[in-house]
């Protein structure tokens, strides 16, 4: 029989996992960006010796580009994991304390727009490696 606070052990342990999922999905999400928006963007406002620059002392951007379907891929398995994470911790209860109620309730909103967030990321991301080479 389970004790009404190992559920609620149970159910902060699964906000926590979302938090975790959330912000690692940020991150791969990001490279996205770093590997198909900071470029294009960079020479579409004429600053190709910023990213050359960039390039020369960062060398990882040029593998990161060489492998951008592994980079998409990953950060959309990622993505989609994080989802998972946030719809199971959706209806989880706050504490009935006022004071880690009130830091629940915040923590879970931010959790939902880290994840918001990383989903428009990736989206951006996508525009700029995939349909934008295709518009020029």
């Amino acid at each position: 029989m389970m004790t009404a606070n190992m559920h609620s052990d149970m159910d902060l342990s699964a906000v926590k996992t979302a938090q975790r999922a959330n912000i690692l999905s940020l991150f791969t999400s990001g490279s996205t960006l770093i590997c198909c928006a900071l470029p294009a963007t960079l020479v579409a406002i004429g600053s190709a010796a910023t990213l050359a620059s960039l390039v020369s002392n960062f060398p990882q951007l040029i593998w990161i580009s060489e492998h951008k379907p592994l980079v998409f891929g990953m950060a959309g398995v990622m993505l989609i994991i994080a989802g998972f994470f946030q719809w199971r911790a959706r209806n989880a209860p706050c504490p009935a304390d006022p004071t880690l109620a009130r830091i629940c309730a915040k923590a879970r909103k931010q959790a939902v727009l880290i994840y918001w967030i990383s989903v428009a990321i990736f989206f951006v991301g996508v525009f700029f490696a995939f349909i934008a080479p295709l518009l020029i």
